[in-house]
This record gives structure tokens, sequence and C-alpha cells, in this order.
């Protein structure tokens, strides 16, 4: 009986063995596949995230590694926002982006606005902002025993340089760039210091490596940024050599938000605050780059915006467009520039934070001048046509002279508040039309109105109140099917309408992006009735700029 069960015990053994063994098994290739899972992810940048919290992801240059790290802690316990940073040389950066290895990034930091410019370019980024300037630097230790005081002495035999790779790094495409310039017995310096580095030296893929470089003398100098010299990791054992083949403009540090991100918003309002003066500007400086103006910092900013009545039509929808993307508020007043320009003169003779315009669009050049004092970086926007209407089919009026004839009754803007009325007086007494016409006003029984807005000067034509007004055709377009256009024969016909931003403003970056949102609407403005003056192409490549 034993020996007949003791087989049936032993199997049985086997079996509760074999399935712990198993169970065993899974629990160790579930462990291995989890880890290999995570390894996935974080290769391809997409590691765990905080389901409760909002998130942002930014491609940023090495080299700033120390200040936007501090930025980003800062913002994140302020707001609540991670963001997901990850470094590398400006250059390689970009070309992940146009791969689309990161096809949620949202923000990309460089080190040099020529990659943030290059960016938009290819159309993987909209809007740029800048923060700060930099400037390349030789860079050597402190106590070092050879004496290297210029690019010359790098040059010498047996001298050890690091680099920044110039197709990996914004430090070694700008050197490149400037010193392909510089032609020292018909071989330009570029040539020569490309040939030491390869010989003594060595290229790195960013400025970090190249500092730690010099810091632990593996090479004998480096061509770094100042700002990376000056960082608190490198001042104590390094010093910086200005480089006069390299003292051109600074480079300009700046951010530009993805097109790829899928809450421009958010990204926007982080880039604001990294590009703030008394919030990221604050950090970069302490940490040795020198910051822009920027603007004030505010999680909900306000602009102020002064807007001559005849622009209405074209930039209304452009606005709101611009204020649902930033996530600001622009407080849009429209209005005749006469009274626009006296209420500034107002709140300027006041000398009190009364709401002074950050931004004017004029109807008129005209106008802009009595304030330019107070403004700045003006651009002609467009321009616009002056015509006379007249009711539908009305052979009354045909050209100016017909105004003034007995029994025509006019409408015309008044000059003191509207920019049509100094248009017209200006137009008219070109012809020696302007004080006769003033005349038949006081004429018994004659009627010759003045309004304070050109928006009120075709209605005064589709009710019949007048038998002819002059007026822009941007009024009237919208009523051709009561009103017709006589065109004026004048080269004093048309009113040029400029965009300005006010020295004073606390929010000239964010104004800036509010140009560049208008320069890239022509159709809004064109479908209006305005001729568009901008072309693109030339619009400032940074919002650094003047406009």
């Amino acid at each position: 009986m034993n020996q007949i069960l003791a087989p049936i015990l032993t199997n049985a053994e086997k079996q509760s063995r074999s399935g712990r063994v198993n169970t065993l098994w899974v629990f160790l290739l579930g462990a291995v596949g989890l880890i290999v899972l995570l390894v996935v992810m974080l290769r391809q940048g997409a590691p765990v995230r905080d389901p409760g919290k909002q998130h942002l992801v930014l491609f940023c240059a090495a080299g700033m590694r120390v200040p936007v790290e501090e930025i980003a802690t800062a913002y994140e316990a302020e707001y609540g926002v991670s963001v997901e940073l990850h470094f590398d040389g400006s250059n390689t950066l970009l070309n992940q982006l146009q791969v689309n290895s990161f096809s949620d990034a949202d923000l990309y930091l460089a080190a040099d606005d020529f990659f943030t410019d290059k960016a938009v370019q290819k159309g993987l980024a909209a809007e740029t902002i800048p923060i700060a300037h930099q400037s390349p630097v030789i860079a050597v230790r402190k106590d070092a025993t050879k004496k290297i005081n210029s690019l010359a002495d790098l040059l010498q035999p047996g001298t050890s340089v690091a680099l920044g790779n110039p197709d990996q790094t914004a430090i070694g495409e700008t050197i490149r760039k400037q010193l392909q310039k510089v032609e020292i017995d018909g071989t330009n310096r570029w040539e020569q210091l490309e040939q030491q580095v390869r010989k003594d030296g060595v290229f790195k893929p960013t400025v970090n490596v190249i500092a730690n470089d010099v810091k632990i003398g593996a090479v004998d100098a480096a061509l770094l940024w100042d700002s990376t010299v000056m960082m608190p990791k490198y001042r104590d054992d390094l010093k910086a050599i200005p480089v006069p083949e390299l003292n051109t403009d600074p480079n300009l540090i700046s951010i530009a938000v993805l097109k790829s991100s899928t809450d421009p918003t958010a990204a926007l309002k982080f880039a604001r605050f990294v590009a703030s003066r008394d919030r990221g500007l604050k950090t970069f400086e302490k940490y040795g780059t020198r910051p822009v103006e920027g603007d004030v910092w505010n999680e909900s900013p306000e602009i102020s915006f002064f807007c001559g009545a005849v622009n209405r039509r074209a930039i209304e929808q452009v606005i709101e467009d611009f204020q649902k993307r930033e996530g600001v508020i622009v407080n849009t007043e429209y209005n005749g520039c006469g009274i626009l320009t006296s209420q500034m003169k107002t709140i300027e003779d006041q000398s009190q934070d009364l709401g002074f315009p950050d931004v004017y669009m004029a109807c008129d050049r005209y106008y802009l001048e009595n304030v330019k004092d107070w403004f700045q970086e003006d651009v002609d926007v467009s321009d616009v046509e002056l015509v006379i209407v007249v009711p539908k089919g009305s052979q009354k009026v045909s050209e100016l002279k017909d105004l003034i004839k007995p029994g025509i009754r006019v409408a015309i803007g008044q000059p003191e508040q509207c920019t049509i009325g100094a248009l017209t007086r200006k137009m008219l007494e070109s012809v020696d039309l302007y004080q006769p016409l003033m005349k038949k006003q006081t004429t018994e029984g004659e009627i010759v109105v003045e309004k304070i807005s050109s928006a009120l000067l075709v209605p005064d034509v589709v009710t019949g109140h007048v038998d002819a007004a002059i007026a822009y055709i941007t009024d009237v377009l919208p009523n051709t099917d009561d009103v017709d256009i006589v065109r004026i024969k004048s080269n004093k016909n048309v009113a040029v309408q400029p965009y300005s931003i006010a020295k004073t403003s606390d929010n000239k970056y964010l104004a800036r992006r509010l140009f560049r949102h208008i320069s890239e609407s022509s159709e809004a403005f064109e479908s209006a009735g305005f001729h568009f003056r901008l072309d693109t192409s030339s619009a400032p490549k940074s919002e650094s700029d003047s406009l």
C-alpha cells in the first residue's frame, strides 16, 4: 500500500513545487517587464506624470540648466504646474523637434535666438520671447600657468582647447559664424581654430561639459558664454577673457512656444513668467546673463489699447483671438482720435497712473504726431481711402466741388475730434473748398453737419438726413445696398494707420506680440477694405526687435 501511495505523493509534491516556481517566474517576468517599460518611457521622454497636475514640457539649452531649474521649481510651487525639462545643445534640441521625437513638447529655450527664429521659420514655433544676452569668452582656470590672453594664444601649438560642436551647440555655431568673417593671411580664423581643436583639443556637445573640462584641467582653455563662467559651479575656479574678434552684438537667449503644444495658453503663461523682469529675469541675472527689460509679471495681465474707430472692423476679431491664445485682457477703447489723444493729454498732465494706454493705433499719422513723444516703435500697418458716399442711385454729387452747391446737405467729420475730420479739412483746403463749405454751414436753409466719429457719417446718408458725406471706404462697404461710392481724385484722400507702444508701458513685449498677431492678419484688414502695408517676411525676427 505504501509502495503504491509513494509515487502518488511524490507527483503531488512535484505539482505543488511546480506551481510555486511558475508563480515566481510570473512575478519576476512582470517586474522585468515593468522596468523595461519605464526605461522605454524615459528614453522616449514620457516619464510617469502626476495626473492631478497641469504639465508642460520644455526643451532647454544645457547651459541654462541652473537658472531654468530654479525658475521651474518656483513656478510649480506657486502655480502647481510641473515643468518637465529636457537639456541638450540648442541645435541638438532643434533637430529633435524636427524629427518629432517629442510630439507633446510645449516650449523651446535656446541660448541664441538664431535657433528659436529657425524654429519659427521651420513652422515648429509660433511666438518667441527674449530673455537675456550673453557673449562668447575664453575661459581658463584662475591658477593656470599657461598664459592665454587672446584668440591667437589658443592657436599656439600644444594648446588644448575645448569648444562646443557647432552642429550641436549655440556657442559653437556663434563662434563659427563670427570667426568665418575674420581672415588672417587668406585663412579665416574659424578654419585655424577648428584645426587646433581637432589636433590638440576636443569638441563637446554642451557648454557644461566644456566648462567641466577646463575646471578639472583636462584642457588649457575653452570658448564659453560669459554667463557660464559666472555660474556658481565655475566662478570660483574659472575666469573669463574677452575676445575682440567675437565682440559683436551679444547673443540673445530666448524662449519659443511650440506649435506642438496642446495648451499654448498655459505655455505662454510660463514663458511670460520666465521672461518677466521681477520673476524669471532676476534669476537669469543672478547667474551671469544680462536680461532684457522684460514685462512686469502678472498672472492675468491687462493692457490698455486706444484704437481709432476706423480700425474696429479689421481688428476687433484679431484682438479677441489674441486674448484667448495669450490668456490676457486687452481693454480696447474705440473712438475718434481727437478724443483719444485729448484723454492721453489729460492723463499725462496729471502725471498719475490713470490709465494711459500701452498701445495706440491711430486712424492716421496726423494724430499720432500730436502725442509721438510718449510713444515708441511706431510702424504703419495699413491705409484706407476717403470717398464720397451718396444715397443709392443719387446723381446730385459726383465730385468734391458739388458739396458746396446750394441745397446739398453734407456730413463731414469734426476736425478736432476725429481723424477723418482733420483729413477732410486738409483735403478740402488743398482745393480751396473748406472755407466755402464752412460758410455754407452758416447760411440759412443749408445743412452741413459735423460728426465726432467716422462711424456716424454713413448712417446719415442711409437714413436720408444728408445728400453726401465724406467717409472711409471701410465704413461704406457694409452698406452698399443703400449707398453708392464716389471716388475722390486727390493725393490727400488716404489715411495711414500706425501702431505704436507707449514708452511708459510695463507690457511692451506683450504689446509686441499683439503687433505680430496683427502683422499676420492681412486677410482681416483687406476684407474690411483696407490696404495692408505690412510685409510679414520683413516683420521683426524676435520680440525684442523694434517694430
